[in-house]
């Protein structure tokens, strides 16, 4: 499959799914499996950095084409209508197979959100041009000094006539130079509390004041941007929800978000290689590495036993809440602590450059990609401190 196969729009063309909620776990595990390896295109696996849009694109062409492409929206609207037991299996098969991560913004998030709060005329224009591949979508929520302090942001959405104009930046915008779409935060009210005062709009890249600038993270790879906007002017149509009413959302998104970014595939993954490198190096009957591992093994069952409790929370439709912020703490420092565990061990295959035998193993990648994570989606210091307010009411 060539690029220029692969361009969008795609159009699905397949039989309606089956009732993939009511198949046995292992017989919906094998489906997947069979899915992918049957349908995955000729495009790298096992890849610690995300791949740009035209690496991936034949990857979401597939897909797009066979339904595949929105796991959780219902069948109705092009999806396939998983629950969160089904969803976490499919996540869990990509995985393991090693498939390339899309760019799944406009599926995972802006979806799920406009299925719920937009108007019956976005979710017409926007789930049609998202399953098509003709909406790649950015998010919108970071900015210098307005991370982890969502709330704190600057970015100003003025009302004028039948517009919106829009001053600020963002940054820390993953995959945003390869999106033609973005959905941003912007403060719409200065005289009231600022979570009050917050909406949720959708912002074309290619409007007249956006500027892109890309941002290369450790391994050099320009997977980040930042985005400014300088007197945008946006349709009054472009906001989701009510006006002011974008923080209910915004943290809507995050619960979600703070659920599969605390998933233990991350650290599960990089154990499995720390096992396999340690056998390749031949420490692996050492018994003072062996208690470590061991110990690494432990807090993997902990971490998996805390997520299945979330997931089963949006089995039943409960609130997250803001305890969730523990799943994704447990979850990023373990990851560390087992990519350390990895460089302890890795002998030669502790660089970076591997040959195609040991790209898998990617020990220094591994370290690397583990070190954002306790930033990224809320900080540490800042989840222990919303954790503690909220879920033990302790003082500010």
């Amino acid at each position: 499959m060539t690029q220029t196969d692969v361009q969008p729009p795609f159009r699905a063309d397949h039989a309606p799914h089956p009732d993939y909620n009511a198949m046995p776990d292992a017989e919906f595990r094998a489906v997947v499996r069979h899915f992918i390896e049957t349908h995955y295109p000729d495009i790298p696996r096992h890849l610690l950095r995300r791949l740009r849009w035209q690496e991936v694109c034949p990857w979401y062409a597939v897909l797009a084409r066979t339904g595949w492409l929105a796991p959780t929206w219902p069948q109705a609207l092009g999806g396939m209508g998983l629950n969160a037991g089904k969803h976490l299996i499919l996540i869990e098969e990509y995985e393991r197979f090693g498939c390339a991560r899309m760019h799944d913004i406009g599926t995972v998030m802006l979806g799920p959100l406009l299925i719920q709060f937009g108007t019956q005329a976005q979710q017409d224009h926007y789930l049609t041009r998202i399953l098509s591949g003709e909406d790649i979508w950015a998010q919108g929520y970071s900015e210098p000094g307005a991370g982890s302090d969502l709330a704190a942001l600057r970015t100003e959405a003025l009302r004028d006539g039948d517009h919106w104009v829009l001053n600020g930046q963002k940054t820390w915008i993953t995959l945003g130079a390869d999106a033609n779409m973005i959905f941003v935060l912007a403060r719409t009210d200065k005289s009231v509390r600022k979570q009050a005062g917050i909406s949720f709009l959708l912002v074309p890249m290619e409007a007249p004041g956006v500027t892109v600038r890309e941002i290369e993270n450790l391994e050099g790879h320009a997977e980040f941007c930042e985005v400014f906007f300088d007197n945008v002017r946006i349709p009054i149509g472009n906001i989701v929800g009510e006006v002011n009413g974008g923080w209910a959302m915004a943290k809507a998104l995050l619960g979600h978000e703070r659920v599969f970014i605390g998933a233990p595939r991350l650290s599960a993954s990089a154990l499995a290689r720390l096992e396999e490198i340690a056998r390749r190096e031949g420490v692996w009957s050492d018994p003072v590495f062996r208690d470590r591992f061991t110990q690494l093994e432990m807090d993997l069952a902990d971490l998996s036993d805390l997520f299945e409790t979330y997931v089963e929370r949006l089995r039943t439709g409960a609130p997250i809440g803001a305890d969730v912020g523990l799943l994704k703490i447990c979850q990023s420092e373990l990851y560390q602590r087992i990519s350390e565990e990895m460089l302890q061990v890795a002998g030669s295959l502790g660089g970076a450059q591997l040959t195609d035998a040991t790209a898998r193993l990617d020990t220094a990648g591994t370290w690397l990609a583990a070190r954002p994570t306790t930033i990224f989606g809320g900080s540490t210091e800042v989840m222990r401190n919303v954790v503690a307010r909220a879920s033990l009411d302790l003082p500010k």
